[in-house]
């Protein structure tokens, strides 16, 4: 398609709201549910229209009851439905997460795979200035617990297409959209990827190379491939070539995307605005040192956000989160 969508000038939330509708369309048995869903289409906009269009048994607003309705959705998706679940902050997620973790992401094991659990858990992660209990992302909780998928998009493109993915799966997907991205315009951070109006979907598992560079690679998701796109141009001008990989999913993780890079850079840097232990920075270095031998990499770097909770002034925040200027700063150490 030409570049008529990017004229229309949408924005991160819409091409969500865009992916929902058509599959929708698609699937009857596509439901979503949750606070502020319907009328107000969502906190972000991100379901915006679908109550109108669908109705309000196919878009519901519940209460604040996330245990309540997160577990009617095990129960939906037991009979044949498939619902779309908003949890509006992850933040909120602790409030249900018994749910999430013994029924949604055990029951087709338990079941000896006669119980499907086609349920796609849509949430909002990332700092955005709204201190502890807002700002977190929490990926690495959810890819620790076996029998999710865990997909967080770091542009338009992706955003519509592994949202497309994460309905038409029979597994139940977590999908993590970044706060600090949602209102953003679809022409300003494509990747020269146009957004087209059509349905499509991506597949969950499979990274994407969006700078390639020979010097260092940089395995990160979600907002923080801007920052470390940035990262990578200010190096440019010094003559270092850094190659950006996007993972776009945590569960799977393209290992494989990543390996290759590193056979050919020799150092790795894993940028990640989850906490720094026991997360994705630490899982992602271990197995592509598993994968190519220890001997075979010269340098691995993590640069996370270090396990304290987010701070509630701005500054702070800026001092913990991962950005251009200390993604830079990390490249350079990896570079050592």
């Amino acid at each position: 398609m030409s570049s008529e969508t990017q004229i229309r000038g949408i924005n991160f939330s819409q091409c969500v709201a865009e992916a929902i509708g058509l599959e929708m369309e698609r699937d009857d048995r596509i439901l979503v549910i949750g606070e502020d869903v319907g009328l107000m289409g969502g906190v972000f906009g991100a379901t915006r229209n679908l109550q109108r269009k669908y109705g309000k048994k196919r878009v519901l607003d519940t209460p604040i009851s996330e245990m309540g309705f997160t577990g009617m959705a095990v129960g939906l998706a037991m009979s044949g439905w498939r619902p779309l679940v908003e949890i509006m902050f992850v933040d909120f997620i602790g409030v249900c997460l018994e749910p999430v973790y013994n029924a949604i992401a055990k029951n087709h094991y338990m079941s000896g795979g006669g119980v499907r659990m086609p349920i796609v858990i849509k949430t909002a992660g990332g700092c955005i200035g709204s201190a502890a209990q807002h700002s977190q992302c929490l990926w690495g909780t959810f890819a620790h617990l076996p029998g999710l998928q865990v997909v967080a998009p770091s542009n338009p493109h992706d955003a519509k297409g592994l949202m497309a993915a994460a309905l038409r799966s029979d597994n139940p997907v977590v999908y993590i959209e970044h706060k600090a991205l949602m209102l953003r315009r679809a022409a300003d951070f494509s990747f020269g990827q146009e957004v087209p109006e059509d349905a499509f979907s991506l597949k969950i598992g499979e990274a994407s190379v969006v700078r390639p560079g020979s010097d260092l690679t940089i395995a990160t998701l979600s907002a923080t491939v801007l920052s470390a796109l940035d990262a990578a141009e200010s190096l440019a001008d010094e003559g270092i070539d850094v190659e950006v990989i996007d993972l776009r999913s945590v569960v799977p993780l393209d290992v494989d995307r990543v390996v290759e890079s590193v056979a050919k850079t020799k150092r790795l840097l894993v940028v990640d605005e989850d906490y720094l232990s026991f997360g994705l920075s630490a899982e992602l270095a271990i197995r592509v040192i598993e994968s190519l031998g220890p001997g075979a990499v010269s340098r691995v770097v993590r640069h996370a956000v270090p396990d304290v909770p987010i701070p509630a002034a701005l500054t702070l925040e800026e001092a913990v989160l991962p950005s251009s200027s200390s993604i830079e700063m990390a490249a350079r150490e990896a570079l050592k």
